[in-house]
Order: C-alpha cells, then sequence, then structure tokens
C-alpha cells in the first residue's frame, strides 16, 4: 500500500462509487484525459474500465508511480513521471485535452492557474477541491465567496458544483469536505481587453476586497467617464467579468 504524504496533500480517494460519479461526469465524447495525482490509482482503474482512447496520468510521487506500473503494467507508457505545476502540457498532448483528478489541496488553486495558461488546449476539468475552495470557483458575482479565481476561471470556463463528498470516503480522512465541480470551456478565445492588465486589476481589486474599488485600484489611472466612475464605486465582488473588461479597457498606460 502506498503511505499517503502530508507534504504532497495526499487524502487517497478509496470510494469506487465516488470515483465512477467523478469520472461520469466527464463528456461522453473525451477522447483525450489527463488525471492529475492518481496516488493509489481509484480514479485510474475507473477510467481505464471506460476504454477512453488517449488516457494519461501525471504523477510526482515514485512510490505511487511504481505501484501503478504494478497494478496496471498495460498502461505504463502513459504514466508521465512529474511535476504537474512545471510540466510542459504539450509535451503530453498536442490535440485539446480533459482534466480530471482529486486534485492536493495545497495545490489546487496552483493547478487551475496552470489550466488557464493551457485554456486553448484543455476543454474541461472535472475536480475534487477543498469544498470552500469549490464554492468560491463557482460562486457568481455579488456573492462574498466570490474572489480572484472565480473572475479568472469564469472569464474562460462555465461553472458547475456538481456534488459534496464526505470525508470518511478518503484515506486518511482531511479535516474538511470536499466538492467536485466541473469546468467547461466557453466560447471566449480572449478577453477584449489587455489580458494581463485584467488580471491585475482582478488581483488588486480583491487583495483589499472590503475596499471599493477607488481606493483598492489606486496605483491604476483611469479614463474618466460616467460609466468608469459607477464600477469604481463598486466593491470587486460585486463585479462579473464583463465589467473587470470594460476597467481594463479604460487604463491609461
Amino acid at each position: 500500500m502506498v503511505q499517503p504524504k502530508k507534504h504532497l496533500g495526499q487524502h487517497f480517494l478509496m470510494d469506487k462509487n465516488i470515483a465512477r460519479k467523478i469520472v461520469s461526469s466527464l463528456r461522453p465524447d473525451t477522447t483525450n484525459v489527463l488525471e492529475i495525482g492518481p496516488g493509489t490509482g481509484v480514479l485510474t482503474g475507473i477510467l481505464l474500465e471506460e476504454d477512453i482512447k488517449n488516457l494519461k496520468v501525471i504523477e510526482i510521487d515514485n512510490e505511487s508511480i511504481i505501484y501503478l506500473k504494478t497494478t496496471y503494467p498495460r498502461f505504463s507508457d502513459n504514466i508521465v513521471s512529474g511535476d504537474f505545476l512545471k510540466y510542459n502540457l504539450a509535451d503530453i498532448f498536442q490535440d485539446n485535452f480533459s482534466v480530471i483528478g482529486n486534485f492536493p489541496y495545497n495545490i489546487s488553486s496552483q493547478i487551475l492557474f496552470k489550466v488557464l495558461n493551457y485554456r486553448n488546449q484543455v476543454d474541461e476539468v472535472v475536480g475534487m477541491f477543498q469544498k470552500e475552495v469549490a464554492e468560491r470557483i463557482a460562486s457568481p458575482h455579488g456573492n462574498k465567496k466570490h474572489g480572484i479565481l472565480s473572475v479568472l476561471v469564469q472569464a474562460f470556463y462555465s461553472i458547475e458544483y456538481l456534488f459534496t463528498v464526505s470525508e470518511q470516503v478518503f484515506f486518511p480522512p482531511p479535516n474538511v469536505k470536499s466538492a467536485v465541480i466541473r469546468l467547461k470551456r466557453n466560447e471566449i478565445k480572449t478577453l477584449d481587453c489587455d489580458e494581463k492588465i485584467f488580471f491585475n486589476l482582478v488581483k488588486a481589486g480583491f487583495n483589499q476586497r472590503r475596499k471599493t474599488l477607488r481606493n483598492s485600484l489606486g496605483s491604476f489611472t483611469f479614463q474618466k467617464n460616467e460609466r468608469i466612475t459607477e464600477l469604481l464605486s463598486k466593491r470587486a465582488e460585486q463585479l462579473p467579468v464583463n465589467e473587470f473588461e470594460i476597467l481594463a479597457q479604460s487604463v491609461v498606460n
């Protein structure tokens, strides 16, 4: 048995019914799938049963890699040894693909930022997150849970909160509940503004989320008009993606 490692944030999913529910959340026509952090391979086994045309997994833990290669010897060539956060995903798939996984909670936000960098290849994400993080990602504007990750991910993906998962289905059990969410790539190829400015505005706005944007975005200079004045009187959590785009368009370099 693979020993879960605290520094890798490993909590192995043990319940095959939950694993089947996660896998069934992928689009039926999915052909290319990358599983992140398979651990003891509970999800991997279900994915193999589904006979997905091109399944690959990426794992950083050598003990897990040895276990997976022993358990699924015919699948060995599709097991990538490496750190997902540092890996060039185009070396794994040249075509578009879906991402799935029971994501380590300590890097789940970083996983999504990485996905955003490859958003023109990643069509879909079905992932297990800490419940609080899942709720934050899926929360609409106007909700107090709405934050940096909500805006940046929702700019390029539609998000569904699928179901909550008990801590008792993991080994070792985490101290929090978990949740599975699904991200589906939307039709937006590029934002209607400078994306770097957009990202910086979102981050700056939420870094002082209790302040109005006029105060939290004091380091930016904006064009002066009635619409911008109205937006700057709000707090970051009140703005949908398109209004952050409007603000980004009006930044004076």
